[in-house]
């Protein structure tokens, strides 16, 4: 925030650059809790770019830990920076997140008749033209894969039968609105998308049903021992431009991941069972890539809390911060 201000009459490209790597040291602490700490094994699959790209990530989605995924593949390229998320509306006013996650380039959107395109492009148009790069986090499913709602799933179903649309089963219905509009809007500036598909390694119970995917605190008590990513790359020019034409192909990709889940998850044969097809590799995350900043943030905090003043501080930050995030937030909107 305060470089924020500071920065207010320079250049929009200057500040997403240092902002980018202020993101850069505090998702990297993050990512030392979920996946040094943890212990985790991230196995991937398909072949992730060395080289950093402009790119539309898209996954399915099954928790919170979905949003960390994405920061996973990109640290591996060096572009932790540069990631981006498009955001269901009520997170806007998560305490000082909301207002931030807007300010790195982040869009809050509405869901159905709501979805407001007009906004997302605008927003879109000015990064690129700014030429500011470009990780942009989209589930297109709208809102979480949970077992435990069977209404949602079966709701899900029956648009996709009455859409003449394949019916999924491990994922949801995929909504084109935002991936249109954002493939639109960035289509002379992208590289190509990245197509991921997420599996949580020991969310089936004996019966073989799915069981919730685990949330950040399961996490963090280490009980989840393997992440497996299936990722394809796919070019820009690849993507159908027209709407109607994009709501197809895109279900199409979901219905690939729906296969892909269905062998991973009720596989027969024990060998393909808890695996996606072709070869796959374990991916450990150097501590030189997270603990610098964990032991910088970490420090930075202990001084301010050991002063009477650094702790009101520090407690004036997160009330007013989040009242004038919030106002901010709301009066873009």
């Amino acid at each position: 925030a305060v470089w924020r201000v500071l920065s207010s009459l320079l250049p929009a490209r200057l500040y997403h650059e240092v902002d980018d790597r202020l993101y850069t040291v505090y998702q990297s602490m993050v990512l030392f809790f979920f996946e040094n700490y943890s212990g985790v094994e991230v196995i991937i699959y398909g072949e992730l770019p060395k080289n950093k790209e402009n790119i539309i990530y898209l996954s399915n989605h099954q928790c919170t830990v979905d949003w960390i995924i994405a920061n996973m593949l990109a640290v591996r390229q060096n572009a932790l920076g540069h990631v981006r998320y498009v955001l269901k509306e009520g997170l806007k006013f998560l305490p000082l997140y909301g207002w931030y996650f807007s300010q790195h380039g982040g869009i809050y959107v509405k869901r159905s008749a709501k979805f407001n395109e007009k906004a997302m492009r605008d927003k879109l148009l000015a990064q690129v033209k700014t030429r500011t790069p470009m990780y942009l986090v989209i589930f297109p499913e709208g809102t979480r894969y949970n077992p435990e709602l069977p209404k949602v799933i079966a709701d899900s179903q029956a648009y996709a039968a009455k859409e003449g649309l394949a019916v999924l089963k491990h994922v949801l219905t995929p909504r084109v609105k935002a991936i249109h509009v954002a493939s639109q809007a960035t289509k002379d500036y992208l590289d190509a998308v990245y197509d991921v598909t997420v599996a949580y390694e020991g969310t089936v119970d004996q019966k073989g049903q799915r069981k919730v995917a685990p949330s950040m605190t399961d996490f963090l008590c280490k009980e989840c021992p393997k992440i497996h990513i299936y990722l394809e790359r796919i070019e820009q020019r690849d993507i159908p431009e027209e709407q109607i034409f994009m709501k197809r192909w895109l279900h199409e990709r979901f219905a690939v991941k729906d296969k892909l889940l269905i062998d991973f998850y009720e596989a027969k044969d024990p060998e393909r069972k808890n695996k996606f097809p072709g070869k796959g590799f374990s991916s450990k995350l150097s501590l030189k890539k997270t603990l610098p900043s964990v032991l910088f943030l970490s420090g930075l905090t202990a001084c301010m809390l050991m002063t009477e003043s650094g702790r009101k501080l520090y407690v004036k930050t997160w009330i007013y911060g989040t009242l004038i995030g919030c106002l901010c937030v709301s009066v873009k909107a």
